[in-house]
């Protein structure tokens, strides 16, 4: 007899009990469940700007040339990163997103029997990379909703291979300092790599958000990984990449597939770049809406954890899923965290500022009722 459950067990180990990604809900999801027709999105920390106009020119620009396979190696773009950052174009691996990027060094580093180092309350990302290779998750309880680098540190031994450290992280938006942060990358031992998931850098501020790239040249186990989802624009094209070693970027291109940046994806990216006043535009509206929305916190008596990124964790202190469902109703979604484990609290993504009003005004509704 035909078992389709036996299909299950032919599966690795670790892929058997993994469960997979759940992304924010999109808005035409949301649109067939209610017939809702005037619908924000808060949810997935997304640009509420969209793109900007030079990378939509470089789209239009690129359509002609949709038959063709894009550039393998990514030599544009490329290129452009290694100028931004005074880098040599070896240094950097481009990937799907930056989540790509997470995949390709698990993949590339980790064997069952190795471990992975990551913070309570970090990335889902991080645990499911880990656990599809069947390598061992290491989780140092966070401090003040962030990394706990000391307790990171002592979790180190002989069979860490990986650690991931997300600055500014998500879902939290806490901030580590650079200075604390060499310290502990100085204190590594080299048969580690750390992963520095620099997703939300831009928002930080130029200063703080390029110290980093000059650690490269005393790290050769460091990766950073930044995106071009979040303050360009872009999530919807997938394109991240990741700045390293020669040598670490080297084994994740082994391991990388052909093709796996689109054609358009790496004409936008290379375009956006040079898009300075879109980027502070983003920026802009970035900080006058989370002034806005934890302004309308503290008018509800709510409590939020300081964020350095596009988005911000409120704690209702009472169970989180039915306000967010209750926000859907009204047409508005946002992120519910307990998978984190953070069953009260909920991740709003900063929007344009009507659309951070109309949810501090659906917010305010459902709080009252």
């Amino acid at each position: 007899m035909n078992n389709s459950d036996n299909i299950y067990s032919l599966a690795v180990s670790g892929v058997q009990k993994l469960v997979p990604y759940t992304p924010g809900k999109p808005i035409a999801e949301l649109e067939r469940e209610l017939g809702l027709t005037q619908i924000i999105k808060l949810a997935s920390n997304e640009n509420p700007l969209g793109p900007g106009g030079k990378a939509l020119a470089a789209i239009q620009a690129s359509l002609a040339d949709l038959a063709l396979y894009p550039d393998g190696n990514g030599f544009d773009l490329k290129f452009a990163l290694s100028e931004k950052y005074a880098l040599d174009m070896s240094q950097v691996t481009l990937g799907n997103g930056s989540n790509e990027i997470l995949e390709l060094v698990a993949r590339a580093f980790l064997t069952p029997g190795l471990e992975v180092i990551f913070s309570q309350y970090a990335f889902a990302v991080y645990p499911l990379v880990t656990q599809a290779v069947g390598a061992t998750a290491v989780v140092a309880p966070a401090l003040n909703y962030g990394h706990d680098l000391d307790a990171m540190l002592e979790r180190v031994n002989d069979k860490t291979r990986l650690i991931f450290i997300a600055n500014p992280n998500n879902p939290t938006g806490t901030l580590l300092a650079h200075d604390r942060l060499q310290a502990f990358l100085q204190a590594l031992p080299d048969t580690c790599v750390c992963v520095l998931d620099e997703a939300y850098c831009e928002f930080v501020g130029n200063k703080a958000a390029g110290d980093s790239i000059a650690w490269l040249k005393d790290h050769p186990n460091l990766l950073i990984t930044r995106t071009f989802s979040k303050a360009y624009g872009l999530a919807g094209l997938r394109i991240g990449y990741g700045l390293s070693s020669p040598q670490l970027a080297d084994i994740l291109n082994r391991v990388r597939q052909p093709f796996n940046n689109n054609l358009l994806a790496l004409a936008a990216a290379a375009a956006a770049l040079t898009d300075i006043e879109h980027l502070q535009n983003t920026l802009a509206c970035n900080s006058q809406g989370m002034q806005l929305i934890t302004e309308g916190f503290k008018n509800l008596g709510l409590e939020w954890v300081v964020s350095a990124g596009n988005f911000v964790l409120v704690d209702l202190k009472m169970p989180a899923l039915p306000i967010y469902e209750a926000l859907l109703r009204k047409g508005v979604i946002v992120r519910p965290v307990g998978v984190y484990d953070l069953p009260n609290h909920l991740r709003i993504t900063i929007g344009t500022p009507t659309e951070n009003r109309l949810f501090l005004q659906a917010l305010t509704e459902v709080m009252s009722s």
